[in-house]
């Protein structure tokens, strides 16, 4: 099940962008940061107006978050029509079960719902989320070398995407 992310979900949500990191992911952060920085954020982010905060939960264990997307809605005034997919995080336990195709779906539509009729969004190279997004009819643009670094502090390159919607 997905939904809405609220305040109390914030520890758990913390707990998934940790795990990302933890498991060397590139998601804007890197190894140092701790569980308090990543339940700032997390607040910030679920009460902030222009973004929306989903948290795909466990069936069998609602209080369990498996993973999270945003939906960044603040875009320039000639861009009204755009959003941006940002921090779609799935936790380790939980990957390969289609959480990440469920929340590129409802970002989707949230988006949709919204009257965005264009996506963009980017993952790093040869990453899992490159073959998910490409699955779901995204169109990769191109590659930026050296975009970002890895937690470890590896320079990674990253692949930019849209999808109209």
């Amino acid at each position: 099940m997905i939904r809405k992310a609220t305040a109390e979900d914030v520890p758990a949500l913390a707990e998934v962008l940790l795990d990302a990191v933890a498991s060397g992911a590139s998601v804007s952060f890197m190894a140092d940061l701790s569980r308090s920085e990543a339940e700032a954020h997390f607040a910030r982010w679920t009460s902030d107006p222009q973004r929306v905060v989903l948290a795909a939960l466990d069936g069998e264990r609602a209080d369990l978050i498996q993973g999270t997307a945003q939906l960044l809605l603040a875009t320039p005034p000639n861009q009204p029509h755009r959003a941006e997919l940002a921090k779609m995080l799935v936790h380790r336990r939980a990957r390969r079960r289609g959480v990440g195709g469920q929340l590129f779906d409802a970002i989707c539509e949230e988006a949709r719902a919204r009257r965005r009729t264009l996506l963009t969004f980017d993952t790093v190279t040869g990453d899992a989320g490159e073959k998910l997004y490409l699955s779901k009819g995204a169109v990769a643009v191109g590659v930026i070398p050296d975009y970002a670094y890895f937690p470890d502090g590896r320079l990674c390159a990253t692949t930019v995407f849209y999808k109209r919607l």
